[in-house]
């Protein structure tokens, strides 16, 4: 895996750079007072480089093995002159069926935001975000480099939303095909529906606690307008929650009816067996009584009683028959 960087600097005053520097040092010129400056990292391959950003940013110890050693539980550090909040950014696979996962690492410093991506996505949902900076569109420009570590958060929840209609979409299909047609395979993809959410629950939950601790968080890196908008995102962080959730309950309760279904199912399927059983069980006997070849049963030596025996068996079966489909038990669905 290649490790590639991305770089942007803008300031209220002048246009934004877009620049894509090999290494390091030639990030540095960008890193004044006057501008911000977006550094975005994208694939954890060259530790050589992230050893270098740890020299140049002054990254703590502990923070760049945080940042190098994935999976890691997203969570909030404050390392007095720098920030860093780890996160996990979803977004749905090509296939519409689940979604891909990555660790997000967001460093801010006074006058810039470090993220470090996992892995390389050339289709980022960072990518609108770059664009709004280019164009000037929106209030980045006019903030600091807290309203774009706002700015970044709100973009990774956001991204949860698109993912969580995909799966309520799935498990209305789920319950259409549990309710009509169960089969085996439906009980499988209930299953892995519900590994999926939960690790898309063990995604959402401690970034929500994250986020929570990062607005309250009494640091001079964030302001107060900053940590008004944070609110936002914790509130989103936590109908993302609600909404998985809330989904998980709806894939217990698909098993449940799943089983419940198959239970119904298999119990018609008895009772339609035991209706013709229950008609045969009389021409059994009867068939029984005269099979035993007596030589003292009048019915044997009468050229009529073969032909009306087999009358009174058919007339006793027409008549159960007639009577179980009054009832209803002959329906099998």
């Amino acid at each position: 895996m290649t490790t590639e960087i991305g770089l942007i600097n803008y300031s209220q005053s002048e246009e934004a750079v877009r620049h894509r520097p090999n290494t390091p040092e030639e990030c540095m010129p960008y890193l004044t007072a006057e501008s911000v400056s977006w550094v975005d990292i994208q694939g954890l391959g060259r530790e050589d480089i992230l050893q270098q950003f740890g020299e140049r940013f002054n990254l703590h110890l502990s923070l760049l093995e945080d940042i190098m050693n994935v999976p890691q539980r997203p969570r909030f550090e404050d390392y007095d002159d720098q920030l860093l909040i780890i996160c996990r950014m979803v977004k749905a696979d090509d296939q519409g069926k689940g979604f891909d996962r990555q660790q997000v690492s967001l460093v801010l410093g006074s006058n810039y935001v470090l993220t470090i991506q996992e892995g390389f996505d050339h289709d980022s949902c960072f990518n609108p975000l770059r664009d709004r900076i280019c164009r000037d569109k929106g209030a980045i420009r006019k903030q600091g480099s807290d309203y774009l570590l706002y700015c970044l958060i709100d973009v990774i929840i956001t991204g949860f939303f698109p993912v969580l209609e995909d799966y309520g979409e799935r498990l209305e299909e789920l319950e259409h095909e549990v309710v009509r047609s169960p089969n085996r395979y439906t009980l499988e993809r209930i299953y892995e529906m519900k590994r999926e959410l939960l690790m898309l629950r063990r995604s959402i939950w401690p970034q929500r606690d994250a986020i929570d601790r990062l607005m309250r968080e009494d640091s001079d890196l964030i302001g107060n307008e900053v940590r008004v908008c944070l609110r936002d995102c914790y509130n989103h962080a936590v109908q993302v929650v609600d909404m998985v959730e809330t989904y998980r309950e709806l894939a217990s309760s698909l098993m449940e009816v799943y089983l419940s279904s198959m239970s119904n199912h298999m119990n018609e399927n008895m009772r339609f067996l035991t209706v013709f059983s229950t008609i045969f069980l009389p021409l059994t006997f009867i068939a029984g009584v005269y099979g035993m070849n007596f030589k003292s049963m009048p019915e044997l030596e009468w050229d009529w009683g073969y032909p009306l025996l087999w009358l009174i068996m058919l007339s006793i079966a027409g008549c159960m028959l007639f009577y179980f489909y009054r009832k209803g038990w002959l329906k099998l669905k």
